[in-house]
């Protein structure tokens, strides 16, 4: 489960001297990851769903989720232009910031301790795919905006690379809200409890 990521683009402007040499534009993307758990007490009268129902800080539209994955993509560019007034970009930075939180079992009884340990690996692995639409969202911003041809000027040019940013982001949400709706949340994955 997953919510849509913040955005923000900013352009940054390098003199015309500094890079009119450039041809070809840097990309980067820089990764920060946060793990956030929170902690589950199960009480030996209760089931495992119970125990993390009760204990999970995650619900949306009134309906609980265990586990949770949130990234947030961000970009900035550099562009010079040439002699003729053309732009181009010269250096893109990319960051994704993504945090995930799942269950963490403090207390149980050992048949729930069982449940869990083989739950939590399923749903894990479907938040970190979560993740991952959040890494391919990164790159191929960053990809796409280094990669644009020269513009006629460089407010054009910043148009077209928000622009594109955007885009990307807007596909890989839906390709991220897609996935959940394929694998119900991660229960074709694993991550059901019966």
């Amino acid at each position: 489960m997953r919510q849509p990521p913040a955005v923000k683009a900013v352009a940054l402007f390098l003199a015309p001297w500094a890079a009119a040499a450039a041809s070809c534009a840097q990309a980067a993307v820089i990764e920060e990851h946060a793990e956030r758990p929170y902690a589950v007490y199960a009480q030996p009268a209760d089931t495992l769903r119970q125990a993390l129902n009760a204990a999970t800080p995650i619900t949306v539209d009134g309906q609980r989720f265990h586990g949770h994955a949130h990234w947030d993509v961000r970009w900035t560019f550099r562009w010079s232009r040439d002699a003729s007034g053309r732009c181009r970009i010269t250096e893109v930075t990319t960051r994704l910031r993504s945090e995930v939180q799942l269950p963490e079992l403090r207390r149980a009884t050992p048949d729930q301790r069982a449940l869990f340990d083989r739950y939590l690996p399923a749903l894990s692995r479907h938040e970190q795919g979560h993740v991952q639409f959040g890494r391919d969202a990164a790159r191929a911003i960053d990809q796409g905006i280094a990669q644009l041809p020269a513009a006629p000027d460089c407010a054009t040019l910043e148009r077209q690379a928000n622009a594109l940013g955007h885009r990307l982001l807007r596909e890989h949400t839906e390709r991220e809200r897609q996935y959940d709706r394929d694998t119900r949340h991660g229960a074709s994955q694993g991550a059901k409890l019966d």
